[in-house]
């Protein structure tokens, strides 16, 4: 295992994914700087390493996140690091793995990630109108798609949470798992993803990151600056390869 930020940030390569932990459990993983630059290193490793196909992220202790350090933001404003995290998240698949509770930036963290896979019992909230802010991490845009505006617009006036149930009834979770098993539910997910050409699986991520909102056109346009990338690249010279060989592929990620 390898540590990053003095233990606030850890990640453990598991094959060909990279499980990365929120690791301030004494502090419900809030958000200050050193884990906000943590996680920046976490998804560098992640995405700069052709061995890797997909990230899990979770959160050590009670729960996944429990959004921005009020007291370190007190002190200083937000953490150094935070908004280039949920703007610019991994180019690899990334799955949220939450256990207990995913709130205000935490959920906005989550959101960040492609997929969600989540205890039975968690909360999903963005409480900020309830301590005079509000989501301004990307939750107030994410959500909408995510849940449907009404169900936003609740839960962003109201600072009221949602169940997993919910969450998963919504479309906002992934899959659903029982308390303490979510990471084992993520990292099965994200181990059958990694059986993928990993060029393939993160084009497709990006391919359907950014076309919402695109017309058809627009969505042609935005698909055809990946294909020769991915079908000029040796793995997809392999894959037919081992299809015909009726053997495992062997991906390089080139």
């Amino acid at each position: 295992m390898s540590e990053s930020n003095e233990a606030v940030v850890l990640t453990e390569r598991r094959d060909r994914v990279l499980l990365i932990t929120l690791n301030r459990p004494e502090a419900m993983n809030a958000i200050n700087t050193d884990l906000a630059q943590g996680i920046l290193a976490a998804i560098a490793e992640l995405d700069g390493d052709p061995g890797l196909t997909a990230g899990v992220l979770t959160g050590a202790g009670r729960g996944f996140c429990a959004g921005m350090d009020l007291k370190a933001f007190a002190a200083g404003g937000t953490p150094d690091g935070f908004q280039q995290v949920i703007e610019d998240g991994a180019q690899k698949p990334l799955i949220a793995a939450v256990e207990g509770f995913a709130l205000a930036g935490g959920l906005e963290l989550a959101l960040t990630c492609d997929l969600i896979v989540a205890a039975d019992n968690v909360k999903f909230g963005i409480p900020e109108a309830g301590v005079g802010l509000f989501a301004a991490g990307g939750g107030l845009f994410r959500l909408p798609p995510r849940v449907g505006y009404g169900k936003a617009m609740e839960m962003a006036l109201t600072a009221d949470p949602i169940s997993a149930e919910e969450a998963l009834s919504l479309g906002l979770a992934a899959r659903l798992t029982e308390k303490g098993g979510a990471v084992e539910g993520a990292l099965e997910l994200a181990e059958r993803i990694a059986k993928n050409a990993p060029l393939a699986v993160a084009a497709s991520k990006q391919i359907i990151r950014n076309s919402e909102g695109l017309t058809e056109a627009e969505a042609w346009k935005n698909q055809g600056s990946l294909i020769g990338k991915v079908f000029r690249s040796n793995d997809a010279m392999e894959g037919p390869v081992a299809f015909a060989e009726k053997r495992a592929p062997k991906w390089t990620g080139t």
